[in-house]
């Protein structure tokens, strides 16, 4: 067993871990952070992103101990101060970007990291970066559509794939 020691959220965190330990299952066992969503545990589905600092990453394929000293940021932390939802968890909301929900931490914490680098992605930008992300119900139309309008992009002509 090892110590390690991060930044989740803005809150500095600690835990004892096997060096086998992924990063998701510290966050989801260690730190009852149950918002990162395992799927797949072989970083096909995307339900375990996150971001170590500022980087979109599956926390299924990365160790705790990787991540010691690190800033992480989970689904938990998307929400503003005052508890109100984010403008991507508003525009997933609004745009019925979820229907089942499992993937939608990670697909808003891809959305996230999307947005910080493209302010203003094309359509097809979104789909692109979302690749990584799979979803079973919604058939990422409004998924796609979500992200735009985070972005603050009028949605009312995107055509229905």
């Amino acid at each position: 067993m090892a110590k390690v020691s991060m930044t989740v959220n803005g809150k500095a965190v600690s835990g004892e871990v096997e060096g086998r330990t992924l990063l998701s299952t510290f966050l989801r066992e260690n730190l009852g952070l149950t918002g990162t969503h395992i799927g797949c545990d072989t970083s096909q589905c995307g339900a375990c992103t996150v971001h170590v600092d500022g980087l979109q990453v599956k926390s299924c394929t990365m160790f705790a101990q990787e991540a010691a000293g690190a800033k992480v940021s989970t689904i938990e932390g998307m929400a503003n101060a005052d508890g109100t939802l984010s403008r991507i968890q508003q525009a997933f909301q609004d745009h019925h970007g979820l229907q089942c929900g499992f993937c939608t931490p990670g697909m808003v914490m891809a959305a996230a990291s999307l947005l910080a680098v493209n302010p203003s992605p094309t359509e097809s930008e979104v789909r692109h970066h979302l690749e990584g992300n799979l979803c079973r119900c919604t058939g990422y139309h409004n998924i796609v559509k979500a992200v735009m309008a985070a972005s603050g992009q009028d949605v009312s002509q995107i055509a229905a794939e």
